[in-house]
């Protein structure tokens, strides 16, 4: 993981071109990244993914592929979501219009992703075995359905953002 300013403040995500994916602990073994010989492997089914956010069955479960841009990306929990830093000159810049972006973003339709608990997040290239190798965030979601949508937004002149907000939905 990437950190910009103090440790532990804020801890960032990146890829080497791909997308980020979020994968229940429970199911990170049957993640392969990009190992997939001659067939198509997870990486390339993740790079199929069109827009900001998309789900992938593994193993029993869903993953939450961050799509679009290999933008560093942080899981901010007092926001409940993912921030995906595409322009900024300073992570202070990035972080500081969060919460009124989240207030006045114009929202894609909204999935929803079950998760039996934890994910981890990291580039969609590695296999879920070795992530604890590579760079990667570990979420600590309470097992349940979530809303999940995504926004581009501009809170500042020089600031571009990508945010995917989780919203823990009533248990059916």
């Amino acid at each position: 993981m990437v950190r910009y300013a103090e440790p532990g403040a804020v801890e960032w995500v990146e890829s080497g071109g791909g997308p980020l994916i979020a994968v229940p602990e429970t199911v990170l073994p049957f993640w392969t990244g990009a190992d997939g010989g001659d067939a198509a492997s997870d990486y390339d089914r993740a790079c199929e993914v069109d827009g900001h956010v998309g789900l992938l069955p593994v193993g029993d479960r869903t993953a939450l592929v961050l799509g679009d841009e290999p933008a560093s990306t942080a899981y901010l929990a007092a926001h409940g979501s993912f921030v995906r830093w595409c322009a900024a000159n300073s992570e202070e810049e990035a972080l500081a219009g969060v919460a009124a972006a989240l207030d006045t973003a114009d929202w894609e339709p909204e999935v929803s992703w079950h998760v039996p608990g934890p994910v981890l997040l990291f580039d969609a290239a590695w296999p879920g075995a070795a992530c604890d190798r590579a760079d990667h965030v570990r979420v600590a979601l309470d097992p349940g359905r979530y809303a999940v949508r995504a926004a581009e937004v501009r809170p500042g002149p020089e600031t571009w953002l990508n945010v995917v907000q989780l919203r823990r939905l009533a248990d059916r």
